[in-house]
C-alpha cells in the first residue's frame, strides 16, 4: 500500500553536470520509490544533488513488495527496496534489475528485556515474529540453519515490521527479527534487548538495492545514470553526517530520537551506492539460499537482473 507522496522541491545544492537533461527545455519529474525505514532515508537527500530541470518525487511504500511492483509496473521510475522483493520478482521473470547497492544492516533480532531469550538457540520453541517475503527472513532461516535448527524449531508468526516493537511489548511475540528504527525503539526504551545483529552469514549485511526496470534502462539509460549519480552523493553525504540524517528521520518518518540514534550510533544502519563485486556475490548467495528454502523456483538471470554497468560509470566518472 502507497502511505503519502512526497514531492521535494527547491534550489539544487552542488548541481551536475548532466548534458541531456541541460539541453532539455522542460523541467522533468522522476518518482522514487521509498519505505518508511531508516535505511530507506537515501532518496530524501536526492534534490540537492539533482541537475536543473530534474525534480525528485518521492513515493512511500509499506513494503518491499509494494515497492518492487511499483518499478515492475513503472508507477515509479526507480526504488530502493528489499534484495528479497527484487530476487522473488526476477526468479518470477519479472523485467526489475539492481543497478546500484542502497543500504546494509538495518535489521536486529529482538527479545523482551530480562528474558532468558538471549542466543539464537534460545529461541527454539518461542513466538518470533518475522515479515514473510522479506529480507529479514531469508537472514534468520539462513543463521537457524547454521545453528542446526530450522523454522520448525520455532513457532514464526506473521508480523508487519512496524507492529513488532508493539507486539512485543503486550507480550503476543516472545521475540522479533526487525527492520530498523524496530530494533533501535525496543532497545532504546528498555523493552527489548539484542539477542544479535544476524550479519555473520555469506550474505554479510546485504539488505537493500537500488533498482530500476528493463524498460528504463531501454529507453533512457543515460537517466539511469543520473540517478545513480545522484545516489551515490546523497550515500556519501549521509555517511558523513549522521545528526543530519538523525533529524531528518525524526522530520520525516515520525521515528523516536531515541530509536533513530540508537540505529545509526550503533552503526547499524550503512548507506552504499556501488553495485560492486561485493554486492553482486552476495547476491547471488542470496538467491541461492531462497532456492535451497525453496522460496523461489529457479534463480534469476543474472545477466539481466544484476546490471553493474551504471555503477561502474560513476565510479569511473568521479
Amino acid at each position: 500500500m502507497i502511505r503519502r507522496r512526497h514531492l521535494i522541491t527547491g534550489a539544487a545544492i552542488a548541481p551536475l553536470a548532466v548534458p541531456h537533461l541541460a539541453r532539455a527545455q522542460a523541467a522533468r519529474t522522476v518518482k522514487m520509490g521509498s519505505l518508511r525505514l531508516i535505511h530507506s532515508m537515501t532518496p530524501h537527500f536526492y534534490q540537492r544533488f539533482a541537475p536543473q530541470g530534474l525534480t525528485v518525487e518521492i513515493i512511500t511504500f509499506d513494503s518491499p513488495t509494494d515497492g518492487k511492483n511499483a518499478v515492475v509496473t513503472r508507477s515509479v521510475d526507480f526504488g530502493g527496496f528489499g534484495i528479497a522483493a527484487a530476487t522473488l520478482g526476477a526468479a518470477a521473470g519479472e523485467p526489475i534489475v539492481v543497478v546500484g547497492a542502497f543500504c546494509n544492516r538495518g535489521m536486529g533480532i529482538v527479545s523482551k528485556a530480562g528474558s532468558e531469550l538471549r542466543t539464537l538457540r534460545d529461541l527454539r520453541g518461542k513466538r518470533i515474529g518475522i515479515w514473510p517475503g522479506s529480507t529479514q527472513e531469508v537472514f534468520i532461516l539462513d543463521r537457524l540453519r547454521s545453528e542446526g535448527m530450522t523454522v520448525r524449531d520455532i513457532t514464526a508468526v506473521r508480523v508487519p515490521f512496524g507492529e513488532m516493537h508493539a507486539m512485543l511489548q503486550r507480550g503476543d511475540i516472545d521475540a522479533y527479527v526487525g527492520a530498523e528504527p524496530g530494533p533501535g525503539l525496543s532497545l532504546s526504551s528498555g523493552i527489548g534487548q539484542l539477542v544479535e545483529y544476524p550479519y555473520g552469514t555469506a550474505m554479510g549485511g546485504l539488505n537493500m538495492i537500488f533498482g530500476t526496470s528493463e524498460q528504463m534502462i531501454a529507453q533512457d539509460p543515460a537517466l539511469v545514470t543520473t540517478m545513480l549519480r545522484i545516489h551515490r552523493q546523497a550515500s556519501e553525504y549521509m555517511a558523513a553526517n549522521p545528526r543530519e540524517v538523525a533529524e531528518a528521520t525524526v522530520r520525516i518518518l515520525g521515528a523516536p530520537r531515541g530509536a533513530v540514534d540508537n540505529a545509526l550510533g550503533a552503526q547499524n544502519v550503512e548507506y552504499i551506492w556501488r553495485l560492486d563485486e561485493t554486492v553482486v556475490r552476495q547476491s547471488r548467495t542470496y538467491a541461492q539460499r531462497m532456492l535451497d528454502l525453496r522460496q523461489i523456483r529457479r534463480l534469476p538471470d543474472f545477466a539481466k537482473f544484476l546490471n553493474p554497468r551504471f555503477s561502474n560509470e560513476v565510479a569511473a566518472a568521479a
